[in-house]
């Protein structure tokens, strides 16, 4: 109490938690749409309109099943070797390497030999093609 007083606050203000946009820590939780597994480093309610997420996409073998929508993506590859397929080319991207790509071209990507571990940046049309089931 004396606390409190001393720093002209109560009790209850010096307890009760920081509001969201005083924690400056995120924490992400792991989530799985499209068979890919994908982390949120970013707030819904960024500024920016951007999302940043850390993505983990399994190996797949057989034919690719593109997709198209409005926007840009860009991709990091942090650990493995990325299959990108943007309309008929194939492009193996490795850690180290990053991507860009107009998202209105069919596209498609999967590990290569392994899953591939990708941090990634989603403007509003991507976040809703790639990480909102459909």
């Amino acid at each position: 109490m004396s606390l409190a007083r001393a720093l002209e606050t109560t009790v209850d203000e010096l307890l009760a938690e920081a509001e969201s946009g005083d924690d400056v820590v995120i924490r992400p939780t792991r989530d799985v749409v499209h068979g890919a597994t994908h982390w949120l480093l970013t707030r819904h309610d960024d500024p920016s309109g951007r999302i940043v997420a850390k993505m983990r996409y399994p190996a797949k073998k057989g034919p690719p099943q593109p997709r198209v929508h409005p926007g840009r993506d860009w991709f990091y590859v942090l650990d493995g070797t990325a299959r990108l397929f943007l309309g008929e080319r194939e492009h193996l991207v490795q850690a180290g390497h990053a991507a860009e790509f107009d998202t209105m071209t069919p596209h498609w990507i999967a590990g290569y030999g392994g899953p591939v571990e990708v941090l990634t940046i989603f403007d509003h049309h991507g976040e809703r093609a790639h990480l909102r089931p459909t």
